[in-house]
């Protein structure tokens, strides 16, 4: 299934498991990898990905449990940084602009902090690397209806929201790749003071703030877009 705009559905297996993922841009482009939030799946980037596409080769996920990747039942955050890693080697991907929104976005910033020599850059949108103490997330009920996702994630993940490893907090200022903190401002759910306060850690990172709530990219993609490509252009890769 091609489609111009937006490229083409692909899959790949990685470790025993199967990755959905849509591919657009011209091969010998700077690769970009994205990777969505809880529930949801590459089409969430679909409002921002012909313009990346322009200028990368994008990568946009289905991350274990969602779209049209596997559901082995077993999730974590560190599991999908794992499935991403290998989606690198299986793609032949040797670094990339790495791109994470809320889960998609704590999934990137341990992927930074366990490989940054994988990454030219990191972006992620309103969230942080998750810290004890900081968001209670208790678990859920399964609603009565089907999911498009498997809902065994939603309370994996929420569960390690409420207590993470705390070294995935302590690790973020070691984290070095120039980094760009897009922040959904007051209208977010996510204590938008978390976000500064991981930018002060790290050593080479940068917030702008975009008030639009949690879903910055789907909510003003023009604007989300001229932020990574202004942090992008400024700190291109020489």
């Amino acid at each position: 299934m091609i489609e111009p705009s937006i490229g083409e559905l692909r899959t790949v297996d990685v470790g025993g498991v199967t990755l959905g993922y849509r591919v657009a841009g011209e091969p010998g482009d700077p690769p970009m990898v994205l990777l969505h939030g809880l529930g949801d799946d590459e089409r969430d980037w679909h409002a921002v990905l012909p313009a990346f596409a322009a200028r990368h080769r994008v990568f946009a996920l289905d991350l274990r449990g969602h779209g049209r990747s596997s559901h082995p039942g077993r999730y974590s955050f560190e599991l999908m940084r794992d499935d991403v890693i290998a989606f690198l080697d299986a793609l032949d991907v040797g670094r990339c602009v790495l791109v994470g929104h809320s889960m998609g976005g704590a999934v990137a910033i341990l992927l930074a902090e366990a490989a940054p020599e994988r990454l030219t850059h990191l972006i992620v949108e309103d969230v942080t690397a998750p810290r004890p103490g900081a968001m209670q997330r208790p678990p859920l009920a399964p609603p009565d209806v089907p999911t498009p996702f498997d809902f065994a994630a939603v309370n994996a993940i929420r569960a390690q929201i409420t207590d993470p490893d705390p070294a995935w907090w302590d690790r973020t200022e070691s984290v070095e790749v120039p980094t760009l903190v897009v922040g959904g401002g007051s209208e977010s759910s996510i204590p938008q003071h978390l976000l500064a306060e991981m930018v002060d850690l790290m050593s080479d990172a940068t917030l702008v703030t975009i008030a639009a709530g949690h879903h910055v990219h789907a909510t003003r993609p023009a604007e989300f877009v001229a932020a990574v490509d202004g942090f992008l252009a400024a700190r291109a890769v020489r």
